[in-house]
């Protein structure tokens, strides 16, 4: 059993050294604005997916494993797979999404943002009809290990 003086003394040391080591982790970090930039064409990259190959397959490609989406009446949708399979019911109709973020920030650590910014989603129903929404969406960014940016939060 280790006495309790040297258990101080090894806490005393440890304890600095293990926040150096978090704060040396972080401090490696791209610029700011850099990270920005990358979130930025993620999202647009994102929008292109969505008018090119559709909406679930956007959402679920940049989508992290674990995503969670908040629609309709505060449901959420938890999950990759999910996420796909909930877009992916909507068969009869032809849906079209465009946005923009207006604000983009990031962690110290360059390894979470968030975005924020208008949408206007449309949807044409087979009766030629057409709805369109507009709103305000969020966005929770987390840097992937390969270096790329999935959504956590939408």
């Amino acid at each position: 059993m280790m006495n309790g003086k040297l258990f101080r003394k090894m806490k005393t040391f440890f304890y600095p050294v293990i926040f150096v080591l978090l704060v040396a982790s972080c401090s490696h970090s791209k610029n700011k604005e850099e990270v920005k930039q990358e979130i930025f064409k993620t999202e647009k990259a994102f929008e292109k997916m969505a008018a090119e190959k559709g909406v679930a397959e956007a959402f679920y490609y940049f989508a992290d494993e674990n995503a969670v989406i908040k629609r309709k009446n505060d449901t959420l949708i938890m999950g990759k797979e999910n996420i796909r399979n909930f877009y992916g019911k909507k068969k009869n109709t032809h849906e079209t999404v465009n946005w923009t973020p207006d604000f983009i920030d990031v962690s110290d650590c360059g390894t979470l943002g968030y975005t924020y910014g208008k949408y206007a989603w449309k949807i044409t129903k087979p009766n030629g009809e057409v709805v369109e929404y507009k709103g305000i969406f969020h966005t929770v960014w987390k840097k992937q290990k390969d270096g790329s940016w999935k959504y956590v939060w939408d």
